[in-house]
């Protein structure tokens, strides 16, 4: 029987409607009036359903639903230390059950992948990130490239997919080795999509980064434009 969630959003905090910071409160430039805010959920609470339940997506994520602009997406990593291994092993459990669907899993750190392969359903596809083969790029708050690559590197699981996105400049040759080396089924290759100012490669080199990953593996073209330097 499917499960659906009814949510208790609680109102947002005075905090967040003072709050001036753009990326927090998505507020247009030269205007101080927020276009929208985070909320924090007040309660879950299950409801047993007998219908026919469906998850629809758009390109935006964003759904209209009684009069609000609602956003489908999280922005967690399910499998960060932070995370308990109870609710991991929550979310694994109810992915058993589905013998058709085909789940996939996505993390930025991936050596956490190794203590739930008990749990993994057969139909899953488990995937990390790697942007560069060069450390310098990746200064983010993640387990560091390498130690990323070499997770993936030594999970025994048949079904592995590497995110090239957004793709930052690179060495050719040692980064094509560097996906040869983990063994994926599909590499998703891409450039940023927030303006974030990246260090990227040109579209040429990424295009001819694309056709020798295409000589071992599928390759699926995300956001494909000219780098920020050209």
């Amino acid at each position: 029987m499917p499960t659906r969630f009814r949510v208790y959003i609680s109102k947002k905090t005075t905090e967040m409607e003072r709050s001036t910071n753009q990326e927090d409160v998505g507020v247009d430039k030269g205007s101080e009036r927020p276009q929208f805010a985070w909320a924090r959920v007040k309660s879950l609470e299950t409801e047993g359903s007998r219908e026919i339940l469906y998850d629809f997506s758009t390109y935006s994520r964003n759904f209209i639903a009684n009069g609000f602009v609602v956003h489908n997406c999280d922005m967690g990593d399910m499998f960060c230390e932070l995370v308990p291994s109870r609710w991991i092993g929550a979310v694994l459990r109810a992915c058993q059950g589905n013998r058709e669907a085909l789940f996939f899993f996505e993390t930025k750190n991936p050596a956490r992948y190794s203590k739930f392969l008990d749990q993994f359903p057969k139909n899953s596809v488990l995937s990390t990130t790697v942007e560069t083969n060069r450390d310098e790029y990746t200064s983010w708050k993640a387990p560091s490239r390498a130690s990323r690559v070499l997770a993936m590197k030594e999970l025994a699981w048949p079904r592995k997919h590497v995110s090239v996105e957004p793709i930052m400049d690179f060495d050719m040759d040692p980064f094509v080795e560097i996906i040869r080396s983990i063994g994926p089924e599909l590499v998703s290759v891409g450039y940023d999509n927030y303006k974030s100012g990246l260090v990227e490669p040109s579209l040429e080199k990424t295009t001819s980064f694309i056709e020798q990953l295409e000589t071992f593996t599928k390759v699926e073209r995300k956001e494909l434009r000219r780098g920020t330097n050209e």
